[in-house]
């Protein structure tokens, strides 16, 4: 791998997501050498794909180039390669690129869609959690308007603008807000041929409200927008099979749709190596103590979504969500440096600085710990948040410029085949 030899402690860490990048950050400076190792060479901002899905924004600019946050850091290392298997005896990982021993291991791999075992809906549905699968759902929204607007069979053309998001969380509500936005304003401009009003945006959650993790009133509000939006509102209902063409669920209705969008959970990306019992098997991730240590292991630590802190008082564990990793990522770079000196380390304790969710123009959510409140307020309190969150002048410069423009025009400038789906994968309806 060609990392040079030091007489400095070797952390490796395993991810650039928020809480790779976050422990990273807090070793700056340190006598210590830092080799991060991720398989792609940028730093993806989540919780914006779904912009990216549907034409508001390019997904350069929500996505950060690895190695810059290196720039004139003497003893940080960057490997674009995949981490296939860790050797904790020999402290030892093993990578696409070769091998590379390691003082202290921190493992930060993040989720991927977790599809519960259904083969078939993992086969025929859309998942985003990376660029390329939002890139894919963006293509393939544009592809089915394309087919829409040749074909002369009723039924087909019903189906192609047919479209179901599985999973009523933050990325289920902002992605079916944003595609109703679409269809009201941006859309019948597009395809003046078509009737758009046939387009239909269903959103199925198995729950009983949208946005279960937030209060009650931002689900009934978060609610209400979408249904003034246009969308059709699907609760305490499952879904049990999609087979390309058929929605099919727990009760006795059915969906005929060509696009389906899986929102429904998330799972951690495992690597193998680490010992079944200390992995937690209903979402995947990996049981840590109160200082992100992986329980069982010397020197090896697991944070953000990979890493399930379980207690009493939260038994399932801390939320996969950007702020837990961010804070778990910050602590561990002090505790690392505690343990060096030989000093006590903190415990971890996670501060809820709330949340909040988008549903389209003038309209969002938010649930701050002592405040919480709807409309346009909120929705411009997203924004700021959002778009300081994200790395680079550059980057939020972009951001804001686009979002200015959608604002003012009511338009999304991006709605680009760049790199057409349906003819790559050969996932027509037909």
């Amino acid at each position: 791998m060609n990392i040079p030899q030091t007489s400095f402690p070797r952390v490796v860490i395993i991810g650039g997501g928020f809480a790779g990048l976050a422990l990273a950050k807090g070793l700056e400076k340190k006598d210590i050498q830092v080799v991060l190792i991720d398989k792609h060479n940028y730093h993806t901002f989540q919780p914006l794909l779904y912009q990216v899905a549907t034409g508001g924004l390019e997904p350069d600019s929500i996505a950060f180039p690895i190695r810059k946050l290196f720039n004139n850091l003497k003893y940080y290392h960057f490997r674009l390669a995949e981490v296939t298997n860790i050797n904790p005896d020999k402290k030892e990982v093993e990578t696409t690129i070769g091998n590379l021993e390691y003082d202290h291991l921190v493992i930060a791999t993040g989720s991927k869609t977790n599809f519960f075992g259904n083969k078939n809906i993992e086969k025929h549905a859309m998942e985003m959690k990376t660029i390329p699968q939002s890139l894919n759902i963006r293509s393939l929204v544009l592809e089915n308007f394309e087919e829409a607007l040749l074909t002369s069979d009723f039924e087909e053309r019903k189906a192609l603008m047919n479209f179901v998001i599985v999973g009523g969380g933050p990325t289920g509500v902002e992605l079916a807000g944003a595609l109703a936005e679409m269809k009201k304003g941006i859309l019948p401009k597009d395809y003046p041929d078509l009737d758009i009003r046939q387009m239909q945006i269903n959103i199925i959650q198995g729950s009983d409200r949208l946005l279960d993790a937030m209060s009650n009133q931002a689900s009934k509000k978060a609610e209400d927008f979408l249904i003034n939006l246009g969308v059709c509102v699907w609760k305490n209902l499952i879904v049990t099979n999609y087979d390309g063409e058929t929605v099919t669920t727990t009760s006795d209705e059915k969906f005929n749709a060509a696009t389906v969008i899986w929102a429904a959970g998330v799972e951690g990306q495992l690597i193998n190596g680490l010992q079944a019992e200390c992995i937690v098997e209903r979402a995947n991730r990996i049981k840590v103590d109160a200082y992100n240590k992986v329980v069982g292991y010397k020197n090896v630590y697991a944070i953000g979504d990979i890493a399930a802190m379980m207690s009493e008082e939260n038994p399932r564990g801390h939320g996969m969500m950007a702020q837990p990793a961010l804070q778990q990522g910050k602590l561990l770079a002090k505790n690392i440096l505690a343990e060096m000196k030989g000093k006590p380390l903190k415990a971890f304790v996670y501060n809820d600085k709330g949340s909040m969710a988008t549903i389209g123009r003038n309209k969002a959510v938010v649930d701050l710990p002592n405040w919480k409140f709807q409309g346009v307020f909120a929705w411009f309190v997203w924004m700021f948040v959002h778009l300081f969150s994200l790395i680079g002048f550059r980057n939020r410069a972009i951001v804001f410029l686009n979002w200015l423009y959608n604002y003012v025009r009511f338009d999304r400038e991006t709605r680009l085949i760049i790199r057409p789906f349906k003819n790559k994968n050969s996932q027509s309806f037909k």
